[in-house]
């Protein structure tokens, strides 16, 4: 009988310099939290491979960086009156808009 695969085993693509905007979509059945797969990449994206900058909003919104490009990733939970704060939305944003959100210095 094969051995059950834990989430945190699996390995997903890192972002690609195309990908803008990652939107995940969760039915919240039973209370369960909103674990599609968008959603679980954005989990793994965050934890693994994006370096965490700052936060806004109390901390419901959260800044990063892709180490590899130096691109800006915002982190928000755009249904957030949802149990959990609803799924999760990774979008990139210009350095000029962290900026101003984030009260970064000047580039």
């Amino acid at each position: 009988m094969p051995l059950p695969v834990s989430r945190d085993a699996i390995e997903f693509s890192d972002l690609a310099p195309n990908e803008q905007h990652l939107t995940a979509r969760g039915d919240g059945a039973l209370g369960r939290a909103f674990a599609d797969d968008v959603d679980t990449r954005i989990f793994w994206l965050v934890t693994r491979r994006l370096e965490p900058q700052t936060t806004a909003n109390g901390g419901w919104d959260q800044l990063f960086r892709d180490p590899r490009d130096g691109r800006f990733w915002e982190l928000t939970f755009p249904q957030g009156s949802l149990h959990g704060g609803g799924p999760r939305q990774l979008t990139c944003i210009t350095h000029q808009a962290a900026a101003a959100k984030y009260h970064l210095p000047s580039a």
